[in-house]
């Protein structure tokens, strides 16, 4: 009896000694990932700007984006290390197209999309982001969308063009909360994701993303390894739906998976 309950303390303590680990861990990592990581991820995220422009050149948008752009995102998770792993990978089928929501909480919610979401990924992004360096370029060759977030209708232009001009079997990824959460919560959602949707006739595929925030709170650099998991949710139609119902359902999906802490409130 008393073994029992020795060993059911042990367990409840377990907690306690992972978080130790990581205080006294956190500082000689810090080492690596100013010395070596972060110097590493600026020359691999140069040099593979400007190998996805190549490869779009050489071959098309859709091999770089998937060859170069995809192995840039899990080279990065391997040398943070970060270990990802996919729930419901099978919702995300290749012949289709989808708008691709997701919670955003860290720069790694992006590494862990690109790299291990088995889709050929675009993002809509704030047209300031094309000026980085090598980046810039190569995102725009792989056939991501950059958008000017003050004229909604012509963003809506630029993504109706890029959809016909990229053809089946993408998804176009949008953060619907609009900026990185600071806490990790569920923030609520803005309707330009779903209004896309209903304006292209594209199911929306809800996608949680679980743990990045551990690995790399939003505007910190706190950096540390970790796991990751990725839940892949069924699809939402969105043919003859109410932008207002689409965009709840979809959040509900994302929120369902998500850590109690982290649900809206």
């Amino acid at each position: 009896m008393l073994r029992t309950a020795g060993h059911a303390a042990s367990l409840r303590a377990s907690p306690l000694r992972g978080v130790s680990v990581k205080k006294l861990l956190f500082w000689p990592y810090q080492v690596y990932a100013w010395l070596i990581f972060l110097p590493f991820a600026a020359v691999i995220t140069f040099i593979s700007g400007w190998l996805t422009v190549l490869a779009a050149v050489l071959v098309n948008p859709h091999f770089a984006s998937r060859w170069v752009a995809s192995n840039w995102a899990r080279v990065l998770a391997w040398a943070t290390p970060v270990w990802v792993s996919v729930e419901g990978g099978e919702h995300a089928q290749r012949q289709r197209s989808y708008v691709v929501v997701s919670n955003h909480s860290s720069q790694y919610d992006i590494l862990a999309l690109y790299g291990f979401l088995a889709l050929d990924l675009k993002w809509v992004m704030k047209q300031e982001l094309r000026k980085l360096p090598g980046v810039g370029i190569g995102c725009e060759k792989a056939g991501h969308i950059f958008v000017d977030r003050n004229h909604p209708e012509a963003a809506k232009q630029v993504i109706s063009d890029a959809l016909a001009r990229l053809g089946e079997g993408i998804g176009i990824l949008f953060f619907p909360e609009g900026t990185r959460s600071l806490d990790g919560r569920l923030q609520t959602f803005k309707k330009g994701a779903f209004r896309t949707a209903i304006d292209t006739g594209l199911p929306v595929l809800p996608v949680s993303v679980i743990g990045a925030h551990e690995v790399l709170p939003a505007k910190t650099l706190k950096l540390f390894p970790g796991r990751i998991r990725l839940v892949v949710h069924p699809p939402i139609e969105s043919a003859g739906a109410d932008v207002n119902e689409l965009m709840r359902r979809s959040r509900e999906a994302v929120a369902s998976a998500l850590p109690a802490e982290q649900r809206p409130a």
